[in-house]
């Protein structure tokens, strides 16, 4: 019965990583949104994975955001800029979030291979069944 679990386990695989790769672009979407200095920046998201709650799989257990703090920059021509000519970016490093997205990719693609594997195992073994 295990090899008919592979196909669910990985299913869950597939849906924590779809939902990290989701985060990530939200993540390099708005890592140039500018705000006032008055203002929260843009807050990264994290997701949280887990293992399921009935043991077989993974999933997503939240998410946590990032610092709204962000980071000030000098860019006294900028609209929004303060009095002191700062304005407030998003504290989001395109490297870091391009190994989250490779990462997050690649698992993607495995937990895609399983059930690809597992629908073939399932195939031949129909196919030695009806002959």
């Amino acid at each position: 019965m295990a090899i008919f679990n592979a196909v669910g386990v990985a299913g869950t695989g597939v849906t924590v990583y779809r939902k990290w790769l989701d985060a990530v672009s939200d993540n390099i979407a708005n890592m140039n949104n500018v705000s006032r200095t008055s203002e929260n920046a843009f807050q990264a998201r994290y997701v949280i994975a887990q293992e399921a709650q009935d043991g077989n799989g993974a999933q997503v257990g939240g998410t946590v955001l990032g610092s709204a703090e962000g980071k000030l920059v000098y860019e006294p021509s900028h609209p929004l800029a303060d009095s002191d000519g700062y304005v407030r970016y998003p504290d989001i490093d395109l490297g870091s979030q391009m190994g989250q997205m490779i990462m997050a990719q690649r698992a993607y693609q495995a937990n895609l291979s399983v059930v690809d594997r597992a629908r073939d195992a399932y195939t031949a073994a129909i196919q030695l069944g009806s002959k």
